[in-house]
């Protein structure tokens, strides 16, 4: 259910609004994402924040109508998000662009049910994100940051520090061995990677629930494996006695499902142990995909274990690659070095 601003009303409430009032037709539209478009919570608490800033930005620039909204309105809240204010730093091409396409998403769901006969939004183009190579780190540095992280089977004591390194071992072997989102890491469940730590094959199949609640099978090597089943075996009884996890793979301290933010916080911890600097789950994620590559991966498969729609997003990783290519040539080739 949508979070209405103060004196915002709920959509059973919408019958008694003039119509295009803003504040009505926002509760609308995110009730409408939550009910019917089953839109990820991350993706949907964005929408509220960016459609909270956007009808308070129109409330003081004195609109309080929808159907009074123009499209160099909406290009000039366009350009108050880039500049920023005193409550608000100023948001990249990226996040001004997302906020837009909530605003883009608002007004054509008040033509579609009538509250307004124009689409103002649809004139309004966002801001072109500078072109910015996914970071890869090399295998050395991976390997580090596995090694700094624990043991992948090694006896656990009983010692709650042990026990964690075991988790933290088999949560970075799973984030680089199938270049998993973090949210998709921590929302695994045990039934989720069962099959493929006790498959007698060499590679097993984990199953991941990615964005708009697609799924995808991603094959699991030997040492995320590994890995994986010294903490299912030695160290998730013992971490999740409390029972508050219920069936998730991996846990917190308290025994609760491990949250997105926990995997952030101890993957950057590890990174300080190995002194290793700008490393996040999708830098790890960014590797996977540019190694398969440097190893002769075929790119619509890397687009399929990446989870993408479009084969277009995964290209951004053959131009690492080819980046790679030129640094190679530029320091070995005699006839390249001056």
């Amino acid at each position: 259910m949508s979070d209405p601003v103060e004196g915002e009303p709920r959509l059973g409430d919408l019958e008694g609004l003039e119509r295009g009032a803003l504040g009505g037709v926002r509760a609308a539209f995110l009730d409408h994402l939550s009910a019917e478009r089953a839109l990820a919570d991350n993706t949907l608490a964005a929408y509220r924040r960016d459609l909270r800033r956007y009808v308070r930005y129109l409330g003081e620039s004195g609109v309080s109508d929808l159907r009074e909204v123009s499209s160099a309105r909406i290009g000039a809240f366009l350009a108050a998000l880039r500049e920023g204010d005193e409550d608000h730093a100023p948001l990249s091409a990226a996040s001004a662009g997302r906020a837009l396409a909530a605003v883009r998403g608002l007004h054509r769901f008040a033509v579609r049910e009538g509250w307004s006969q124009t689409d103002p939004a649809v004139e309004v183009t966002p801001p072109a994100p500078p072109m910015r190579l996914p970071k890869a780190v090399p295998l050395e540095t991976v390997e580090s940051l596995l090694v700094r992280a624990g043991p992948d089977e090694a006896p656990a004591s009983d010692a709650r520090t042990d026990l964690l390194a075991l988790r933290d071992r088999a949560l970075l072997e799973l984030l680089y061995g199938t270049g998993a989102r973090i949210s998709e890491a921590v929302g695994l469940d045990v039934d989720d990677v069962a099959d493929a730590v006790e498959a007698t094959e060499q590679v097993g199949l984990v199953r991941f629930r990615g964005k708009g609640g697609r799924e995808r099978l991603v094959p699991l090597g030997s040492h995320a494996r590994r890995a994986l089943g010294g903490y299912l075996t030695r160290a998730r009884p013992t971490l999740a006695a409390s029972g508050r996890g219920g069936a998730a793979l991996f846990v917190n301290v308290r025994g609760g499902r491990l949250t997105r933010q926990g995997g952030w916080a101890l993957l950057t911890a590890i990174a300080e142990r190995a002194g290793v600097e700008g490393i996040s789950p999708h830098t790890l994620r960014h590797s996977f995909a540019t190694h398969l590559l440097d190893g002769g991966a075929d790119i619509r498969v890397v687009q399929e274990l990446l989870g993408h729609s479009s084969v277009t997003t995964t290209q951004v990783y053959t131009l690492v690659t080819v980046e790679r290519l030129r640094e190679v040539y530029a320091s070995s080739h005699p006839r390249a070095r001056r």
